[in-house]
């Protein structure tokens, strides 16, 4: 379901920020309003608005799009010139569950760290046929299977491996 507002173009083009270099994000968060049919906030409407430190090149005519079937966030398009935002849409809460407006969605589980910054690590680099080792020091923390760079020599910026288990990490795509 596409619909396009020509009369925000209309809004857009008697607005100040017409003769500014940047698009009025006000302005845009009213068209997402408009668009909608619902205020920043409320189900069906923007989750917040806009961030006023965007600085888009101003649009004679925007179009507003739903991005998916189930809306949930509105396409802002521009063609001349171009350029586009997606503006996420509070989605009204399933059966069962509470609505959450602006919160992310919670890890279901932090993993544990395997490695800590300052810890001395070993990196291979290699397959089942041959491989190459390097000592070095970690320099961030990770769980196994996330990344984590290791310093391997001073004065050199740290090479970045994925954890395996403590003290040992892996270059990625050498296995």
């Amino acid at each position: 379901m596409t619909r396009t507002l020509s009369f925000i173009a209309l809004m857009l083009l008697a607005s100040p920020a017409a003769a500014q270099n940047f698009q009025s994000t006000p302005l845009i968060d009213k068209a997402v309003a408009g668009f909608t049919g619902h205020a920043i906030g409320e189900t069906g409407g923007a989750r917040t608005a806009v961030d006023t430190r965007l600085k888009l090149a101003t649009c004679p005519m925007v179009s507003l799009n739903w991005r998916t079937d189930s809306h949930d966030s509105v396409v802002v398009t521009c063609t001349d010139p171009q350029w586009r935002i997606f503006v996420p849409v509070m989605m009204p809460a399933r059966p069962g569950l509470a609505a959450t407006p602006t919160a992310a969605p919670v890890a279901a589980a932090k993993a544990a760290i395997v490695i800590k910054r300052g810890d001395p690590v070993t990196v291979v680099a290699g397959d089942g046929a041959f491989s190459v080792t390097r000592d070095g020091i970690a320099t961030t923390d990770a769980a196994a299977g996330a990344r984590v760079l290791i310093r391997v020599q001073d004065g050199k910026p740290p090479i970045q491996a994925i954890a395996v288990e403590p003290g040992k990490a892996m270059i990625p795509g050498a296995e």
